[in-house]
């Protein structure tokens, strides 16, 4: 509970950019869960159980796409620019207020298709920005170092997760009593609101250090040699130049993090799919599914909040390793026992572990990624580890797979992750001790 408080206590501080930004990501984040049941009333409550694998994939496509857009175009324009970041948050929601008008009034017709990917684009720019954002508005008022980016990650991560739940709440009564269009148009007066929160972001700043330095030490977490603290233009010096990809890239740390953290969102997609279409085949009540999909954010929400006192004992790959391991023990334990009821407890472990470990990754990738190749990496970032979600979530999908089968993959698949993790980082820590 303490972590819900300093949550809410920053986001209502609105004197310090981080309170802006907070505020910021609950309205745009209540903006999205409105546009969703909309579209979900739309697209898929009404269709039939034989069309349902079509359009599953179908749906799954259209999450992608939206990256394929943004990956290319919007980081370079948020790097080059002083003001870009806040001028980008700022349109992309008056752009979506905009659209949510014209949706509404063309929910019946081949418009929403297009209208509807607009609306993922626009979404997708500000995730990516946001993750740019985190160290401009915590170096504001403190160094960004130590748990500070890990610690505000979680903050926006749990403010999200209740921003969703409690906007579900009116989104649901609106749409049973007026219908998806009313739906729409109350989204369109969020979005407005966030346009206005969204001017009083901070203009982006350069860092106040050079990345040449070595990062802010944490508050004396567990100690390991620290692989992290080698400069990144001493990596750059090493590594031929396209080995690894871009510049932007080329650090261990986030390298290493990046697949970890890959694995973990796939892994989420997979258990997402595979209990739909696996209770589906088992002719269990809908309500098996949606209790699965309740212990999956209560284990999110607890992930989040537990990221700040992790992160006074763990360093962030620690934090990263730990959350793969009990991913491969959960799956396991459940492919033990057997049966619907401890699937729950997968579903929990999983949503936990990618919802702690998240905030860990973002605040490697913040700390070690120049502050002017920022808006790149993790528009590259975000298109990868959304990739890798559709195509975890494809394969319970196209492949009919039982429950028991289906947590002997995600153990396997975690604890080979976990293993080639701690090995690599291993690897990287004797290359820094050995002359």
């Amino acid at each position: 509970m303490r972590q819900l408080r300093d949550a809410l206590a920053a986001l209502l501080d609105q004197r310090t950019p981080f309170g802006r930004l907070a505020l910021t990501q609950v309205v745009l984040t209540a903006g999205d869960t409105l546009l969703t049941v909309s579209l979900a009333s739309s697209l898929f409550f009404k269709v039939s159980p034989d069309e349902a694998r079509g359009k599953v994939i179908l749906y799954l496509l259209l999450t992608m796409a939206p990256f394929a857009v943004v990956a290319p175009l919007l980081g370079p324009i948020i790097d080059r620019s002083r003001g870009a970041r806040r001028a980008t948050v700022v349109v992309s929601s008056a752009c979506r207020a905009a659209i949510c008008l014209v949706l509404a009034g063309d929910l019946g017709s081949l418009l929403l298709f297009p209208e509807a990917f607009a609306m993922l684009v626009l979404s997708k720019v500000y995730l990516v920005t946001k993750g740019s954002l985190v160290p401009l508005v915590v170096g504001a008022s403190e160094r960004p170092g130590g748990n500070e980016l890990a610690s505000a990650n979680a903050r926006l991560g749990l403010l999200s997760s209740l921003a969703s739940l409690v906007a579900s709440i009116p989104a649901i009564g609106v749409l049973e009593l007026l219908g998806g269009a009313w739906v729409l148009r109350l989204d369109m007066v969020v979005f407005l609101v966030g346009t206005v929160v969204a001017l009083r972001l901070p203009v982006g700043r350069r860092a106040r250090r050079s990345w040449g330095d070595a990062p802010a030490a944490a508050p004396a977490p567990a100690a390991e040699p620290a692989v992290a603290a080698r400069p990144q233009e001493a990596w750059d010096e090493e590594t031929p130049r396209g080995a690894l990809g871009p510049r932007v890239n080329t650090h261990p740390e986030v390298l290493l993090a990046l697949s970890a953290m890959s694995v973990l969102r796939g892994l989420v997609g997979f258990v997402t799919f595979l209990l739909a279409f696996s209770l589906d085949r088992m002719k269990s009540a809908k309500g098996w599914y949606g209790f699965m999909l309740g212990a999956s954010v209560a284990g999110a929400l607890v992930g989040v909040m537990l990221v700040p006192r992790a992160r006074k004992v763990l360093t962030e790959p620690q934090m990263i390793t730990l959350s793969i391991w009990s991913v491969a023990l959960a799956g396991a334990l459940t492919a033990l026992v057997g049966g619907i009821v401890i699937q729950a407890f997968l579903a929990f472990v999983i949503g936990l572990a990618s919802a702690a470990s998240k905030p860990a990754f973002d605040a490697l990738v913040q700390r070690y990624v120049p502050t002017a190749a920022q808006g790149r990496a993790f528009a590259r970032f975000e298109t990868r580890l959304q990739l890798i979600w559709v195509l975890g979530a494809l394969l319970p999908v196209v492949v009919s797979l039982p429950l028991g089968s289906g947590d002997v993959v995600i153990s396997a698949v975690a604890a080979v992750t976990g293993l080639s993790y701690l090995t690599s980082r291993s690897a990287l820590r004797h290359r820094w001790v050995t002359p």
